[in-house]
């Protein structure tokens, strides 16, 4: 009985090495010598056999580690790794031991190559590049100590020729970029420099992407995306005879960072190690395991509170919804607590909007696979998805006032409306000249009466004009010329007036050094009449005495239930009416400084923006003010903040400011004394499922 015991206790243990020896991919950065294969997995480095087989951890540093090396001899590895909180060089025994720091620059170093003979390093940094746009070649001797700059202007990845007398180098890379199949000005060449003539040669000169050289003996051994299906492959350059081959034909994958030994390449692809054999100029894949207890595998809960993306107040200002790590989180102004609305690990929930009746949060959520229009239903706690839009990017989220609309723009620049009781979107018009910033920051305004959607957008002249919608006819409609950039259209509540930003205030600087005038500071608020029976806001004002008879002070006493009837039958006539054709005539500038603003959010009565430093400014507040049209004067709101948004109701503000969030008042001199707690914001993580978003 005891021996069974005994039996199964071992078959288990078997069982559970077994289960922890991982076969595993996203290989990165891998290097081979004459009998050993090094990569680097899950942040750290790792050696292997080149026959495959279960590998061992050689470096666990908590901070990452790039581009492990093997010396020609094959006894020791140098890499780039952050033991210390800079990425710096070190070498470690191919067998195991404790690292030696090489190089102690503040900049980045980036282990490139050893030199043939053993005794030094080649790497690049930015370190003496005057701006870290580019890097530089140094060489370091592998005791350590002061580093040689190389005659080389500016490289980024480069091997020196088996005699030390030549480097093959790119001058830029686009390894680390996050595109492919790119051609043009920043496709990289491989370029052949002699260091004691200067001589240099473009070798490559194409179109094609070019990287990461490879010397062996008079051959030079490349990267290359210079074919029909433009996927990075290995390539051969003879440097006596000039000519060029291609050697790999994958056309699935791109090879990634290749590098070579004294009989191999090794390289990846889709995740798998592969060993290229220079004499038969076959490849191989390598089947690795890793043993690992996967603790990176565990769900885990996290507070997510410095994760935060974008948030959205409640109509009434008592609750705000949360944007972060993918999950939409609802806090209290003050009592009550801070609940995970989504909790969908699996899926990543983006730029919530609370509907102006309370009712609903619409949100972006990719749980389908594509981002889709979801909404969250606060009376049943339930979420449903209501779009069919397919594949594309889509940003933020602008309710209707009838909250049964919702405005938006996608990666493409349409900009579209979708109405909720039938689930349809409407395009609405294609923006141009619309880049990542100007997607996100991309703010259509609604009528009070939801009839009307007013934003800005591109000309071809590349000026920004004011457009207005009428959803009821589906037309659109160019309300100011262009000639001025003119922006970020905010509808008046009341129905009377749009107000917008406007680049009209010409205040030239001339420049000591280019001998040319910039206009900086040119922003200016702009409030126009929507009907041509609106007087200005700005009109003049006379206080008149009015003189009553009589007979006029009885009709006033009759008179006066007939005025409220009025103002009841005008309060029901809520619809916006717009006299479309001379609106920019109509338009008149706030009496209000110029400089950077943005921001613009009108209520009643009041214009609300957010003013920034002015260029050339020492100044580093950014107050929120509002300027009241009655009093014609303006209040600054906040002192300092960082960003904020209305309440649907108009009441209140949820303020931005130094990563802490609560709301204010509509008032002037108001601080930030109660704060969200942001603190509490927490979610579960499980790492398998997040990898799906």
């Amino acid at each position: 009985m005891r021996k069974i015991l005994i039996t199964s206790f071992l078959l288990s243990l078997c069982s559970l090495s077994l289960f922890a020896q991982i076969d595993a991919r996203m290989f990165r950065y891998p290097d081979v010598s004459q009998s050993q294969i090094t990569f680097v997995y899950g942040d750290d480095i790792w050696i292997v056999s080149k026959e495959g087989g279960v590998a061992n951890k050689l470096s666990s540093p908590k901070g990452n580690e790039y581009f492990p090396k093997f010396s020609p001899n094959g006894s020791e590895v140098a890499f780039t790794g952050n033991y210390d909180g800079n990425y710096d060089i070190y070498t470690i025994p191919s067998v195991g031991g404790t690292p030696k720091r090489i190089t102690h620059h503040g900049m980045t170093d980036l282990l490139l190559d050893w030199y043939p003979d053993g005794s030094s390093l080649l790497y690049a940094s930015s370190m003496y590049s005057g701006r870290q746009r580019y890097s530089q070649f140094y060489k370091v001797s592998v005791n350590g100590g002061m580093a040689e700059k190389l005659p080389v202007p500016y490289g980024e990845f480069g091997a020196i020729s088996p005699d030390g007398k030549d480097i093959a180098y790119t001058t830029k890379s686009r390894l680390f970029r996050t595109w492919k199949r790119y051609r043009g000005g920043w496709a990289p060449d491989i370029t052949l420099f002699n260091l004691k003539t200067y001589d240099s040669e473009n070798i490559t000169n194409n179109s094609a992407n070019d990287e990461l050289p490879m010397w062996h003996g008079d051959l030079i051994y490349y990267l290359s995306d210079n074919n029909d299906e433009m996927r990075y492959n290995l390539f051969v350059y003879d440097t006596k005879t000039k000519e060029r081959r291609q050697l790999t034909h994958i056309t699935e994958y791109d090879i990634n960072y290749s590098s070579i030994g004294p009989d191999a390449i090794v390289f990846e692809a889709g995740g798998t190690l592969y060993l290229f054999n220079l004499d038969t100029e076959k490849y191989n894949a390598v089947n690795i395991e890793v043993v690992t207890d996967q603790t990176a595998l565990k769900p885990v809960v996290k507070k997510v509170e410095d994760l935060i993306a974008s948030l959205n107040p409640s109509p009434d200002g008592k609750r705000a919804v949360i944007e972060a790590r993918g999950e939409l989180f609802s806090l209290p102004a003050e009592y009550g607590p801070v609940m995970n609305l989504s909790n969908t690990t699996g899926a990543a929930e983006r730029c919530p909007a609370w509907s102006p009746d309370g009712k609903y949060i619409a949100y972006w959520s990719d749980e389908s696979g594509e981002y889709e229009l979801h909404l969250y239903n606060c009376e049943t706690s339930e979420a449903k998805k209501v779009s069919a839009l397919g594949k594309g990017f889509r940003y933020n989220i602008y309710w209707a006032p009838d909250s049964k609309k919702l405005a938006f723009v996608d990666q493409a620049m349409n900009i579209y409306i979708f109405d909720i009781t039938n689930n349809k979107p409407v395009k609405v018009d294609k923006g141009l000249y619309m880049f990542e910033g100007s997607l996100r920051n991309f703010k259509p305004s609604w009528s009070s009466d939801s009839k009307w959607l007013a934003y800005s957008r591109y000309l071809d002249n590349q000026q920004s004009a004011i457009f207005i919608y009428d959803v009821e006819k589906a037309a659109t409609h160019q309300v100011t010329s262009g000639y001025y950039s003119d922006m970020s259209p905010e509808f008046d509540p009341e129905g009377k007036y749009i107000y917008y930003l406007t680049n009209r205030n010409l205040s030239p600087i001339y420049s000591d050094i280019d001998e040319t005038f910039v206009y900086p500071n040119a922003t200016e608020i702009a409030v126009a009449s929507l009907r041509n029976d609106v007087p200005s806001p700005l009109a003049p004002r006379n206080d008149t005495v009015e003189i009553k008879k009589d007979d006029e002070k009885k009709k006033d006493a009759k008179n006066d239930e007939k005025d409220k009837e009025k103002k009841d039958e005008k309060k029901e006539d809520k619809a916006v009416k717009i006299d479309l054709d001379g609106l920019e005539d109509r338009a008149v500038i706030l009496p209000v400084a110029a400089g950077n603003m943005g921001d613009l959010q009108a209520v009643e009565g009041k214009i609300i923006f957010h003013r920034r430093p002015n260029s050339g400014s020492a100044d580093k507040e950014k107050p929120v003010i509002y300027y009241d049209l009655k009093e014609r004067e303006e209040k600054t709101i906040m002192a300092d903040a960082d960003g904020y948004v209305v309440t649907a109701d108009d009441k209140k503000i949820l303020a931005i400011s130094n990563k802490k969030y609560g709301f204010i008042d509509i008032s002037a001199d108001q601080k930030l004394d109660k704060t969200l707690r942001t603190d509490e914001m927490e979610m579960t993580i499980v790492p398998r499922e997040e990898w799906k978003q």
